[in-house]
């Protein structure tokens, strides 16, 4: 059976200094992944309880990544060509120093970056996770038992009692943790360059894996191919989970790639116990961590089944720390938890279920239960084949497929409102999520998507043949069933509000692949080709399948290679805070204030805020009587209560405030917004705050000033 790049793992002759350079590197992407793990499992314990302090934290993270790495670098490694290595290097660190030199600065919360942002100024700045807020601080509890009043905002909850209120961030603890430490180095300035070096780390990682399936001299190319894709690039230049889920999952599958690989010789159990613990511990940095996990139970299955004992470890390391962070986030996410289940709930159904298949799976197995030797030789050619034609399945989703959610949801608003902006046929429930192959082709091109299902085809009829053939399974088998099988499920349902770019983080495990599945293509083509055919053929056709895969990579980043999204949002937010008093109370008063600003005020300004809801701002004299019992609560408590406008200045006016003090007027640049095609430039976003000081008078009136 001629061999694939992904199969052909056999070592090398290597020398020492080979040896070592691939040891160090693999040390510094495992141990990178440990020490993230490491770091929110102890935010947990240190955030949850108040104790998130700088001198303790700073000295603990330090010790951390000592004992990450001591544990990872006894993990046997692959060794690499000196050359390779420096150029892998080289690819990963150019990645890193561009994505720093044009990193966003996404302060505000209008996307997820902005949210965990301000979550980590958060932690830094009260050195807790869920913070608690002096009721007297805002007025007292009768402020926020008013109607309509709320110390809520966008990706921030308010949750306790009235008299006992506390705010409690959105999303899993364990970005705000780490993005936290860049706070206390640098202000938000230096945690915005952290992602730039977290993805560094995870092309490392990628570049790694790409070795370790046999084709270590491609390993370059596969990161470069990865770290040209704008979707990568996007999240890694400002502060989103992704950058931070590359590195633990990037080193859970390299783990388990390692564990399969020395299990022939019986050294698999720290790889093994590291890959469980990586890959389930990715649920600390991103919730849907959780889907890798649970498409962790097949490979088990196969392992088990062939009596890799192994396994058995990396399912107990990725049990506990799977259920640490579930735990940990019921704790401190629960109100996140509450919003996704829909989500969430089928996906743990999905787990129970390839659990209890797997458990009857082995029983029948050890019961003397075998594939019929019929079916057995056809096997192979005909799980191949079911990849091609699942390919196909999804990719014609457009031609008689609609989805649609309901439009009630929030996301449905949202999507009908860029529809009507965009000259669409309104219809706010649709998703898109029948496109995605689509949206994977905007990015990598057709001809990409073509060669890597053909390759994936043709990885999915190797293993199978191992299999059959009752030959050890190829050490990426895991990695590649994980990999796919997330793929699927994220295109089958992307679960995202489908404006672009944004929708593409959905895509940061299934642009990767298919970007590593060409570059094994292009591999085998000319180890196998050169064997049979003239060198200068083998490496023409290896070219080809490069090019058809890079080219239309770096043409779709080009336009993006720049941009700086939101560039001059960190000083446009320092100017509104030096425009509040000590004993200011900040009350948005607008929709664009109040899904914006609260947070902001609380955060770096270091003033209380509150934000008002939808259905107070819709009744302009419900307004202005609350807005007047709010200031004379936190008048008589010693404070100002000042009115914060954003849209403009129609509501101050309208609750007879005035037209306000116009404290910012500035233009920063933000990403298009589409549904139907590919972003190809940045579109302008003015950022006005108006301030209104507001006192009551001896009767309740109001009165500015």
């Amino acid at each position: 059976m001629s061999r694939s790049p992904l199969v052909a793992d056999e070592d090398l002759p290597t020398t020492t200094l080979e040896r070592r350079v691939g040891q160090w590197l693999q040390t510094v992407v495992l141990g990178a992944a440990t020490w993230v793990v490491v770091m929110s499992l102890l935010a947990v314990v240190l955030a949850g309880l108040g104790a998130w302090f700088p001198w303790l934290v700073l000295p603990l993270a330090v010790v951390a990544a000592g004992a990450s790495g001591w544990w990872a670098h006894g993990i046997p490694a692959r060794s690499l060509p000196v050359w390779t290595a420096s150029l892998l290097v080289a690819v990963c660190a150019g990645a890193g120093i561009w994505t720093a030199a044009t990193h966003s600065e996404q302060v505000v919360p209008r996307r997820d970056s902005a949210s965990y942002l301000q979550t980590a100024v958060s932690m830094a700045e009260t050195h807790r996770r869920v913070v608690p807020v002096d009721a007297a601080d805002v007025g007292g509890p009768e402020v926020l038992a008013l109607e309509g009043i709320t110390l809520s905002s966008p990706a921030f909850y308010e949750v306790g009692s009235d008299e006992e209120p506390s705010v409690q961030p959105q999303f899993v603890i364990g970005p705000g943790a780490v993005w936290s430490l860049g706070v206390w180095l640098g202000g938000p300035g230096a945690a915005m360059l952290l992602p730039a070096l977290a993805s560094a780390v995870g092309l490392l990682g990628i570049g790694l894996l790409m070795a370790r399936c046999g084709a270590p001299r491609w390993s370059p190319v596969a990161a470069a191919g990865v770290a040209l894709l704008f979707p990568v690039l996007h999240t890694a230049r400002s502060t989103y989970s992704e950058p931070l889920a590359m590195v633990t999952l990037g080193g859970g599958l390299l783990a388990l790639t390692v564990a399969s690989r020395r299990s022939a010789r019986g050294e698999a159990g720290r790889a093994a116990l590291l890959a469980g613990v990586l890959i389930g511990g990715t649920a600390f940095v991103r919730i849907d961590g959780l889907r890798e996990t649970i498409l962790l139970i097949p490979v088990a299955a196969l392992a088990l089944a062939q009596g890799h004992r192994w396994m058995r470890t990396t399912l107990l390391g990725a049990g506990a720390s799977t259920a640490l962070a579930g735990l940990s986030a019921l704790w401190l996410s629960n109100e996140y938890l509450g919003t996704i289940a829909a989500s969430l709930v089928p996906l743990v159904a999905l787990g129970v279920l390839m659990g209890a298949g797997t458990a009857a799976l082995l029983w029948w197995q050890r019961r003397g239960g075998a594939v019929p030797q019929a079916i057995s030789r056809r096997l192979p050619d005909a799980l191949g084949l079911a990849v091609v034609v699942l390919g196909l399945f999804l990719a014609s989703r457009p031609l008689w497929q609609t989805v649609r959610q309901s439009p009630d949801d929030p996301g449905s608003r949202v999507v009908a409102g860029l529809q009507l902006r965009q000259g669409l046929v309104v219809d706010g429930g649709r998703t898109y999520a029948e496109q995605t192959v689509a949206w994977l082709s905007w990015w990598v091109g057709v001809p990409a998507l073509v060669i890597a299902l053909c390759s994936l085809a043709w990885a999915v009829r190797t293993a199978t043949t191992c299999w059959t053939q009752g030959e050890r399974l190829p050490s990426w088998t895991g990695a590649l069933l994980i990999a796919a099988g997330s793929t699927v499920l994220t295109l089958w349902r992307p679960g995202i509000t489908p404006d672009h770019p944004w929708a593409e983080r959905r895509l940061l495990i299934a642009l990767p692949f298919v970007v590593v599945l060409c570059v094994a293509a292009a591999a085998y083509a000319v180890r196998h080709l050169s064997r049979r055919a003239p060198v200068l053929l083998a490496v023409a056709a290896g070219t080809a399948l490069l090019v058809a895969t890079l080219v239309p990579t770096a043409a779709a980043t080009w336009p993006h290679r720049s941009e700086r999204v939101e560039l001059g949002e960190l000083a446009a937010v320092e100017r509104v805070c030096q425009a509040l008093e000590p004993e200011d109370v900040v009350l948005a008063v607008d929709s664009r204030a109040a899904n914006e600003w609260p947070q902001v005020v609380r955060g770096q300004c270091g003033r209380p805020a509150l934000s008002t809801t939808s259905a107070l701002r819709k009744d302009p004299d419900a307004l202005r009587v609350a807005a007047a019992r709010v200031a004379g609560a936190v008048q008589a408590n010693g404070g100002r209560l000042v009115l914060l406008a954003a849209d403009s200045t129609a509501a101050l006016e309208s609750i007879d405030a005035g037209s306000g003090e116009p404290v910012l007027d500035t233009t920063v640049l933000e990403d298009m917004r589409l549904l139907e095609r590919r972003p190809d430039h940045l579109v302008t976003l003015p950022l006005q705050v108006w301030l209104a000081p507001l006192r009551t008078g001896p009767q309740g009136t109001l009165s500015g000033g």
